[in-house]
């Protein structure tokens, strides 16, 4: 029996588990959220959905639903559904940083720039180990102009992350923007050392820059 099938029917025997307590127990929230992590796992986005608004109808206290669910719609593409729910879960609790970070990735995803800049300078205030919001603060600033507070965001993951290769990638693109080229080539190849694919246009555009 191979690897794959034995964790298949293992994954299959936890839903089977879960799905009685569930029944057991309808009212147990912890239940049913544990039981749609489950079934996001095993594929089955419809059933997780479902159990994550079970959730919510027992608990509309319930954060992590919010932030999970979201995900999902995140996932699908329906921003307005994930934007929905990470503005539930800020307005139950405002200092859940994962639902600003989140919060700006779908303003910085429909365009919106400032919003998502704010979005995670609010997540960060939180939590400023929070080093999601950071790398995605650096990217944002990047598309909005701010180069020498991209450097700073990406410097600030960095510190948090130093094996964090998409940090490294945003310091090069600050630094390149900053006319930095030096530094900029040195921040690309860390990025790669850390397993980060870095866009070969940029590569071949920095060298340019370098030997112009």
């Amino acid at each position: 029996m191979s690897e794959k099938v034995e964790n298949q029917e293992q994954l299959n025997k936890i839903i089977a588990e879960l799905e009685q307590k569930c029944a057991d127990k309808p009212e147990n929230v912890p239940a049913h959220h544990h039981l749609a992590l489950v079934y996001r796992k095993a594929g089955r986005i419809d059933d997780a959905i479902r159990e994550l608004e079970k959730c919510l109808e027992l608990d509309e206290q319930s954060v992590e639903a919010y932030i999970n669910l979201g995900a999902i719609y995140f996932e699908q593409g329906n921003l307005d559904q994930a934007l929905a729910v990470n503005l539930k879960a800020v307005k139950v609790l405002p200092e859940m940083s994962r639902a600003h970070n989140n919060i700006g990735l779908i303003k910085q995803q429909q365009g919106d720039a400032a919003a998502a800049i704010a979005a995670y300078e609010e997540a960060v205030r939180h939590d400023p180990k929070l080093t999601n919001a950071w790398v995605n603060m650096a990217s944002c600033r990047i598309m909005a102009g701010d180069f020498e507070q991209a450097l700073q965001a990406a410097k600030e993951a960095i510190k948090l992350a130093p094996d964090f290769g998409m940090a490294y990638n945003n310091q090069a693109v600050a630094h390149y923007y900053l006319e930095q080229y030096r530094e900029a080539k040195e921040a690309a190849a860390k990025a790669q050392s850390h397993g980060y694919q870095v866009d070969p246009r940029f590569l071949q555009a920095l060298e340019e820059a370098q030997s112009a």
